[in-house]
């Protein structure tokens, strides 16, 4: 049964659209900037709009590399990564390592970012970002489709063994969501938002 008011497609055979859908329903995305470091020292650091958290304890964050990149090679290689927050501020040097360069580029220099240590693992983490999460990789999860068959696609799992925030983003103990500039990834070749106080609403759970 068709629907003139609903555009159906099966995924298979494509959407028919201008660009596809399918990542601009699902958003906006919280954006996963990567730092990782290489068996052989070298430094990368690299957005990926496919990102988020999945548990509380341990904290465990997650991205997903649809494809074989330099990121994925480096935390098969170390098994470390950072994340770090990505804000209106920085999104033109967040775009800027989005850049497709050779294997060993270091994307701080090429973006103008401050390279600083972390803590507990050997990745740098880049000094602007209001919050950065150091991260050991737990699990390296190759995706399957619905037949069993591979994908390009790989998602890295990793718990936050140590986390950086700017003191100027807490209020009273609590963390400026709404004032801090996160930007997403929304839909389209281009489009990105940003969380602002105007967006709030709040709700209480049922008791």
């Amino acid at each position: 049964m068709t629907d003139s008011n609903t555009h159906f497609y099966e995924t298979a055979q494509g959407h028919g659209l201008a660009h596809d859908p399918f990542n601009a329903i699902i958003g906006p995305r919280p954006i996963g900037w990567i730092s990782t470091r290489g068996a052989d020292g070298s430094v990368n650091l690299a957005p990926y709009s496919f990102f988020n958290g999945f548990n509380y304890t341990p904290p465990i964050i997650g991205f997903s590399s649809t494809s074989p990149k330099d990121t994925l090679r480096n935390a098969q290689e170390t098994r470390e990564f950072v994340w770090n927050m990505a804000t209106k501020d920085l999104a033109s040097a967040m775009n800027e390592t989005c850049a497709a360069v050779p294997y060993g580029t270091d994307e701080f220099a090429l973006a103008g970012l401050t390279s600083a240590p972390s803590r507990l693992v050997q990745v740098p983490r880049v000094a602007e970002a209001g919050v950065s999460f150091e991260c050991r990789v737990t699990q390296i999860v190759p995706l399957l489709d619905h037949t069993g068959a591979p994908t390009p696609a790989t998602v890295v799992f990793g718990q936050v063994v140590a986390v950086h925030i700017a003191r100027h983003l807490l209020k009273d103990g609590v963390f400026d969501t709404f004032g801090a500039g996160i930007i997403l990834r929304a839909g389209g070749p281009s489009a990105y938002a940003e969380i602002r106080p105007d967006s709030r609403f709040d709700m209480r759970r049922p008791a």
